[in-house]
């Protein structure tokens, strides 16, 4: 905990400037300031997808970013939505498009499931 999955349009590899490592960096450490969350515990994955539609269109000009957030549960919505905003101004700084292409963004924070359990198990 936290899981963060980043999905997002596969020509975001090509059309956008995106230094990943120093978005990780920072949206840690926002998750730590504002969830209260322990740093070695964030993980996060990027998703890309080859297929992305805005409308009926297949959007070529255009790309997603969706940050999804699972935390464990106890967080109040304005610390959820503090932190849904703040997610969202860091893709608006860290991912620039290019060639006039358009950005899509969005962020969500949400409780992770009741069920959810994890182990780490430390290389020999």
């Amino acid at each position: 905990m936290p899981q963060i999955t980043v999905d997002h349009s596969a020509q975001l590899k090509h059309g956008f400037e995106w230094d990943r490592p120093a978005f990780v960096q920072d949206l840690h450490s926002t998750v730590v300031e504002i969830a209260a969350a322990k740093l070695p515990a964030c993980k996060t994955r990027f998703r890309p997808a080859d297929d992305v539609f805005i409308g009926h269109e297949q959007a070529e000009d255009h790309a997603l970013v969706h940050v999804h957030i699972g935390l464990l549960p106890g967080r109040t919505e304005e610390t959820k939505a503090r932190l849904t905003e703040t997610v969202l101004e860091l893709v608006r700084r860290h991912v620039r498009p290019v060639d006039g292409l358009t950005l899509h963004a969005s962020a969500e924070v949400r409780d992770l499931d009741a069920s959810y359990r994890k182990f780490v198990e430390p290389a020999e």
